[in-house]
């Protein structure tokens, strides 16, 4: 037992990914904004209901909001709550990476195709 990968069953060895790994280098603290917001927008994607029902009784109130619309606060934080987990960051993280890779892809083939005009 070496560590060695291949003394692992099959479920259990780390499946590759043509992207980088889940923790690559440290990234600045702008493209760890980046990643947040892709995060963020992700949980927010997987609760838009909770959201749009606490929205809806929130509407036209103020500070009654507090009181009377607990309920659909309560369900909202416990599905962003649920929601917020490693797994859910580290999709967000390799989204970000494909949405990069995707954009230095699209930016090299503008460049490839002005060069050749």
């Amino acid at each position: 037992m070496g560590g060695n990968t291949q003394d692992l069953p099959v479920e259990t060895q780390p499946k590759s990914s043509p992207l980088p790994s889940k923790n690559p280098l440290p990234l600045s603290a702008a493209q760890e904004g980046q990643v947040r917001d892709f995060y963020y927008a992700r949980v927010r994607g997987l609760c838009a209901e909770e959201i749009r029902i606490f929205a809806e009784c929130a509407r036209n109130r103020t500070v009654s909001a507090t009181w009377a619309c607990r309920k659909q606060r309560a369900g909202m934080n416990q599905c962003m709550v649920a929601n917020a987990t490693q797994a859910n960051q580290d999709a967000a993280r390799e989204e970000w990476f494909r949405h990069r890779i995707e954009k230095r892809r699209l930016q090299e083939e503008a460049k490839s195709s002005k060069d050749s005009t």
